[in-house]
């Protein structure tokens, strides 16, 4: 775990958002918390993660998604560091084995 983010607003927002139940919770919840950008930033990077689990180029990652290649080379690197975060909600997803 990276301690550099533990801290209580974390744990607690952490909490916030494990309370939650259904989309429409999220949707209602994240409609408060975000704005539109921040939120779809964080939708396009999950999708491109999965994209590049997926083993899909970078150029096909761009057109589906409108993602820059800098963000694609982020998400990459983030699926290659140690925190393993993407590969957990993908398996618990049932998208990877």
């Amino acid at each position: 775990m990276n301690s550099k983010l533990k801290n209580d607003s974390t744990d607690f927002l952490f909490d916030a958002i494990l309370s939650l139940k259904t989309k429409e919770d999220c949707y209602r919840f994240f409609e408060d918390l975000c704005t539109k950008p921040e939120l779809n930033a964080m939708s396009q990077r999950i999708v491109v993660a999965k994209m590049l689990t997926e083993k899909t180029v970078y150029s096909e990652i761009v057109k589906q998604t409108g993602a820059s290649t800098a963000t694609i080379s982020r998400v990459n690197r983030s699926l290659n560091e140690d925190t393993d975060g993407y590969m957990l909600v993908f398996k618990n997803l049932g998208i990877l084995e």
